[in-house]
């Protein structure tokens, strides 16, 4: 197989047939009248392929997994307004038939609100443009393009019988996410709102239960549910007494952002969050994420990076990540054999120690399960217990399923840790084997259209394109050479600078900066000088209030000499969508042959440079990526495809590049 590389070198088993009622009460979801102790995974389809879509349930079901969670992504299956798309990665019906055929369960999250470090939070971006609209609020034009896409999406399930009640695996959906965050922003505009979406969803009649995430006031029959990393110590609890304790999202670990160090959580710490969590009530804990995968093309949000959530249980080439995936695993047998006592006993909790606790449920003295808590972090500690002595470890938890033996315990990991290596098969260092097309330079005469004043850049590009040319001339005449500071100020997240085509510098903000500052002394030509300016977004945003209304790219540009002072904000700027590249689509075979490429030495000290070579596809089956390591910043395609933006030159506090490897999805 013949591979083309293009890099813009820029900076229990489920038996379903019948159908199940579901329902719940205070202690579980109930499911074809049985109460059930339930473990999920978040695994989101179009993070990998449909070919690894069978490999990851089944890990996941050998993990001891019952339950598989997705969001929905709107912007992906409505890019563009009234038209849809289905098809490959955005095949939701056949990810969710994939489930079913493995015999598990599906929680929907269908939002349609998502966050998820996914682009826009889900939105597509043409509806920033419905005009008086406001997402997320008691807003009209909003609540009816909401309803139409959930609705779509509820008989989508329907007209497939994927809903439990018609016999399918879904047994539990969504409606919005963590919206309490920012509902307060909305003042008289945010509650209505949450009764209103609430009631939407209920009426669309599934035949199984709706949950609000972070949602402390998710109006009744709607389940109001945890998210975060300690829900057995920070969930208030259902706001009803006939509700269940539900964990949608326990982080496995954290995304990561360009820039941004890993953040690593041990398997010992996320099995004594789960234990605790079910030691006071809870039945249904959701791994936030099982499968993390690949945040392919521009679909990842502001600065976050292409490799999504690599240290969950499955990381993102779908390997299984020891010792998490082992520890988890044997939680979850631990905590299933006292499901019954669990589920049907009666509650109580005593003191053994000033850090120590224990959790007892228990049935007619016939069935008894504990949990034994330590919260102590420092020590070791021995405790009594119905007449028996147990060391627990420090920070950690024992499972006692009959009450008297040990099965588990959270800090006894007995799983080897596992390493992923890599072997180089092929290098790609002969510079005879590059060939290297530039991009041009935009001036305010090439520019496809001109306006007074600085636009937003995310209105003009429609979010279909990370890149914007903002040109601008001033004539200048001057009998002396002065030395100007021009300084530029934006909100977008990184800046190229031109002056009469020449590049002047680069400046980049961060996920946790407010906008770029640009300065740099100039030099300027007497007459016409050009100034020339790419705006780079590395992602759009995916959360906060009003997020139509948030403004990127140039907001100010002016030179300064001494007390003389240029402003140019309200002058005449030419723009350009997109690089040239972009829009000639050269990463596809038909457009690269619309293009003149040269040898690699032509470009080798010029920025903004496209880069091309092809390789044979390596033999076996092992998962292959490309080390990006002595790049800078960009994006990558194969067989045009794009496969994510890199950004190696953007290093860590500890001086390393926040991702080098990137999957290939041939």
């Amino acid at each position: 197989m013949k591979v083309v590389v293009m890099v813009a070198m820029l900076f229990m088993l489920v038996v379903v047939g019948s159908g199940k009622e579901v329902t719940y009460d205070r202690r579980s979801l109930i499911i074809n009248g049985t109460r059930r102790l339930l473990f999920s995974g978040s695994i989101h389809y179009p993070r990998s392929t449909p070919q690894m879509w069978g490999n990851l349930i089944e890990k996941a079901k050998r993990g001891g997994l019952d339950v598989i969670q997705t969001y929905v992504f709107w912007n992906v299956h409505e890019p563009v307004q009234g038209k849809y798309n289905f098809e490959g990665r955005y095949d939701l019906v056949r990810f969710i038939k994939e489930v079913r055929n493995h015999g598990l369960y599906v929680s929907l999250r269908i939002g349609p609100f998502i966050e998820s470090e996914w682009k826009y939070g889900g939105f597509p971006f043409w509806l920033h443009d419905i005009p008086g609209i406001v997402f997320r609020s008691d807003n009209e034009p909003f609540k009816f393009y909401m309803q139409k896409f959930v609705s779509m999406i509820v008989n989508m399930m329907k007209s497939e019988e994927l809903y439990a009640s018609q016999g399918g695996p879904i047994v539990i959906s969504q409606i919005e996410n963590e919206y309490q965050l920012v509902e307060s922003a909305f003042h008289e505009k945010g509650p209505p709102y949450v009764i209103w979406a609430a009631s939407m969803a209920v009426g669309l009649g599934t035949g199984v239960p709706w949950m609000m995430c972070k949602q402390d006031d998710a109006p009744d029959p709607v389940i109001n549910t945890c998210n975060g990393m300690s829900c057995g110590e920070t969930f208030a609890g259902p706001n009803s007494p006939n509700k269940p304790a539900l964990w949608t999202e326990n982080w496995t670990s954290f995304y990561q952002v360009f820039g941004g160090e890993p953040y690593i959580r041990s398997a010992e710490d996320i099995a004594f969050h789960v234990a605790l969590f079910i030691a006071k009530g809870g039945s249904f804990v959701n791994y936030y994420m099982y499968h993390g995968g690949t945040n392919l093309g521009k679909s990842a949000s502001a600065y976050v990076t292409t490799s999504y959530y690599d240290e969950a249980p499955l990381d993102e080439y779908g390997m299984i990540n020891n010792p998490k995936w082992d520890h988890l695993r044997e939680l979850h047998a631990a905590v299933k054999k006292s499901s019954q006592p669990l589920l049907w006993g009666k509650q109580t909790n005593f003191s053994l120690g000033l850090l120590q606790q224990a959790y007892i449920f228990e049935e007619n003295s016939s069935r008894c399960a504990a949990f034994l808590v330590n919260n102590d972090t420092l020590s070791n500690v021995s405790v009594m217990f119905r007449n028996g002595v147990y060391e627990l470890p420090q920070k950690s938890i024992s499972i006692l399923p009959d009450c008297k033996n040990v099965v588990f315990n959270t800090a006894t990991v007995n799983a080897q840790s596992g390493v992923r290596s890599t072997i180089a098969v092929e290098h790609f260092n002969q510079t005879k084997n590059w060939l290297a097309f530039a991009e041009e330079v935009y001036d305010i005469d090439k520019a496809s259209f001109t306006k007074n004043g600085l636009l937003d850049q995310l209105s003009i590009t429609k979010d279909t394109t990370d890149y914007l040319w903002y040109t601008v001339g001033y004539d200048y005449t001057s009998t002396e050479d002065h030395q100007w500071l021009l300084r530029v100020n934006s909100q977008a997240h990184v800046l190229h600078a031109f002056i009469n085509d020449e590049f002047i510098g680069t400046e980049h903000g961060s996920h946790n900066s407010e906008g770029v500052v640009f300065e740099k002394p100039i030099s300027l030509l007497n007459g016409k000088n050009n100034f020339s300016f790419l705006s780079v977004m590395v992602g759009s945003p995916d959360s906060g209030a009003y997020l139509a209304h948030e403004i990127f790219g140039l907001q100010r540009v002016r030179i300064q000499e001494n007390i003389n002072v240029q402003d140019f904000v309200n002058q005449l700027w030419g723009y350009q969508v997109g690089l040239q590249g972009e829009n000639l689509e050269v990463y596809t075979e038909k457009g690269s042959e619309s293009v003149e490429w040269n040898t690699f030495d032509t470009f080798v000290h010029q920025s903004l440079v496209w880069y091309k070579t092809t390789f044979d596809a390596p033999p076996g089956r092992d998962p292959v990526a490309l080390n990006l390591q002595s790049m800078g910043k960009g994006e990558v395609w194969i067989n045009g495809e794009s496969i994510g933006r890199y950004w190696v030159s953007f290093l860590t506090p500890k001086n390393q590049s926040s991702q080098t490897l990137y999957v290939i999805w041939y």
